[in-house]
Formats: C-alpha cells, structure tokens, sequence
C-alpha cells in the first residue's frame, strides 16, 4: 500500500488574492468548476485540501473572498447563505463543508478518499457525526475550564486513532475524508491552547500526537495552513475579547 503522501496528487499553486467588496463578481456558470473559499476558514480548508489531494487544481478554481468585507453579489447572486465555502459545479451551487468533501470524492476523479471495508466506512460516518461536537467542545471550553471541558473532547479523538491499528490515521493507513474533517480545527487548537492557555492537546495523546505528525507531511494540508502568528492574533479578537 503506498503512503498518504505517496498518493498526493497535490501541486504547488500561485495562489489568488482574496475579494473584497469592491471586486467584480467572476462570471457564473460559464463552464468552470469553482470553489468560493477563504485562506484562513477551517471549513473551507477541508474543501481545499481534498481538491488538493484529488489533484484537482486545473479542474476547479479557488475564488478567495475576505470575509470580513465580503463581496455583496456573493450572497445575492451566488450563495445565499453567505458562508463558504460553496462549489459552482455543473450549473448549481452547492455548500456545507462535510457535504462537498464527499461531493468531490463522488464526482471528481483521483486518489480515493474513502475506504471500501465496509467496518472502516461505518467508522467514517459516525466520526463525520461526531465533528460539530467535537469543534463546539473545545470553542465553548474556551470561556471555561479548558482541561476539564475540551479534554474528553481530544481524548475522544485519541480513542478513534486506536480503532485500526494497520496506520497512523483515523482509518488505519488510508488518510481519508475523516483526516480532512478533523485535521482543519486540530490544526488551530494544536496551535492557539499551547500559546493561550498554556494547554498542550498532545499530552498524554501518543496517537493525536502522531496523527498530526503524519498530516503534515501531506503536501495537499501543508499549503492550505494558515501562518500561526495570525491564527493566534484572530482567535484571541474572536474569542477572547
């Protein structure tokens, strides 16, 4: 079986400044496949990653909003939730981030992202279900006692990466969708609660610990992170003000 990284379809990309509302609204359904997204949204970050993966940087193209000062033809014309990210894809728009990734494995070709044992499939969906629990944990725990209230939360996560012992990630040795729902919010936990709180997830988490560590040698992660400095900077703002 080869590595994760192995099967990476992943190539460096000259990355588009984000829009903001002075821009122009791209075209719609002209025939080109494009992810609305923001460098810096975790739930975006799923999308852009198993596009990555998938090898699908010529077929579908990343249209950057900021949003903070997003453009208002966004929601008027193209999403009218407002969030992203969203996908223009065969003369509709779709959104919801667990929703797309599994849209792209179904309906794009490259590297498969999900497994056919039908054990590690059922597995995937009750950890796709777990996902909005897990995030809200830890984001409320923020205004709490973070050890006492996020700890089960990680050590739930710790406890999954037990289950299949033939690999590193959530279903053994195949990284898959589920890396990709969780690794986005991991990523800015691992980060801000060490630098915040003082609070390390990897303590006592052998398993998250390495999970981590074998995520980033994904080139299809490595170049949707966002820099750490400005990971901490926005999270207090959000959060802590």
């Amino acid at each position: 079986m080869a590595t994760a990284s192995a099967l990476d379809k992943s190539v460096p990309e000259k990355l588009a400044p984000p829009l903001d509302a002075t821009a122009e609204q791209p075209p719609l359904f002209d025939g080109t496949t494009k992810l609305y997204t923001c460098y810096t949204c975790p739930f975006a970050q799923r999308v852009w990653i198993t596009r990555n993966f998938k090898g699908l940087q010529d077929e579908i193209k990343l249209v950057p909003l900021i949003l903070q000062n997003r453009p208002a033809w966004y929601q008027e014309k193209v999403y009218p939730p407002n969030k992203v990210p969203s996908l223009e894809h065969n003369g509709k728009i779709t959104g919801e981030s667990l929703d797309l990734i599994k849209y792209l494995e179904s309906n794009f070709e490259g590297p498969s992202l999900l497994p056919k044992d039908p054990a590690k499939k059922e597995f995937a969906e009750e950890l796709f279900s777990y996902t909005d629990k897990f995030n809200g944990t830890v984001y409320t725990a923020f205004k709490g006692d973070l050890a006492k209230e996020a700890g089960p939360a990680f050590d739930h996560l710790e406890n999954a990466l037990h289950k299949f012992d033939d690999g590193p990630f959530f279903l053994g040795k195949e990284f898959s969708l589920v890396d990709i729902a969780y690794i986005p919010f991991v990523e800015r936990f691992n980060i801000f609660l060490p630098e915040v709180f003082k609070y390390d997830i990897t303590a006592g988490r052998q398993k998250l610990a390495a999970w981590i560590e074998e995520v980033n040698k994904i080139e299809a992660y490595k170049q949707t992170k966002t820099d750490p400095k400005e990971l901490v900077e926005f999270y207090k703002k959000r959060f802590l003000a």
